[in-house]
């Protein structure tokens, strides 16, 4: 079983290429130190793993490429600090993604994915049951212990989105590697938007529709620093 240390946002260094090489824990860092509001963005899949293919020829490594440096562009222009698992289109190991996510102390994490399936956003949260925070974490349930905020960050997401009137599914799941993050994550999958008595259909390519989903989602991060700072 390995291990993850759990103080001061509980930083993991990985030096090996599979989690059984996983060494234990760094040090906390000093209690001087500031710590920083940093937002984490996973776009899924890339490389040779194209993700689910869409409307009009569309893959979903592309889209959520998109979205997630749409999202940057947004949350820098905000003042967040942001890091991005992949700027490129580039095929990336689940460990990796999870070590560059708590390397950086993230207080935020979304996972971006698309479907060709369903209306509007879908927004998981892990299926882990909570647990109590704690000093050292089992890699794999790691995210047992943010799951109370997680479910917190999720609400901040829906809200956000209500305002601009795209539908909004709630789910939990086990989405790679969210299970392993530790920091408050959300996975957020974008699906077309199916027109309704309130919505106009919009397909995934359609950068209208990406970009109301990409303010609300910055206009939610941006709430939940509020909330962090206190």
């Amino acid at each position: 079983m390995h291990w993850i240390n759990a103080a001061a946002a509980l930083a993991l260094a990985i030096t090996g290429t599979a989690a059984a090489q996983m060494p234990a824990v760094p040090a906390a860092p000093p209690a001087q130190v500031q710590p920083r509001f940093v937002v984490v963005l996973d776009p899924a899949h890339g490389g040779s793993d194209i993700g689910a293919h869409l409307q009009n020829g569309l893959m979903e490594k592309q889209i959520t490429l998109a979205l997630s440096q749409r999202l940057g562009s947004a949350l820098r222009a905000r003042g967040i600090e942001v890091v991005a698992t992949r700027v490129s289109d580039q095929s990336l190991p689940a460990l990796n993604r999870a070590e560059t996510a708590n390397h950086a102390q993230a207080a935020a994490c979304l996972v971006l994915h698309a479907t060709a399936t369903g209306s509007g956003v879908h927004l998981y949260t892990s299926s882990l049951a909570p647990v109590a925070p704690a000093r050292l974490l089992p890699w794999p349930t790691a995210q047992a212990a943010w799951v109370a905020q997680s479910l917190r960050l999720e609400a901040e997401i829906d809200t956000a989105l209500a305002h601009t009137q795209v539908p909004v599914t709630l789910g939990r799941a086990s989405v790679p590697p969210m299970d392993n993050l530790t920091c408050p994550t959300v996975a957020v999958e974008i699906a077309p938007l199916v027109a309704g008595h309130v919505t106009a259909a919009r397909d995934l390519g359609d950068a209208a529709y990406q970009k109301s989903v990409v303010d609300s989602l910055a206009a939610a991060l941006e709430s939940w620093q509020n909330d962090w700072k206190q």
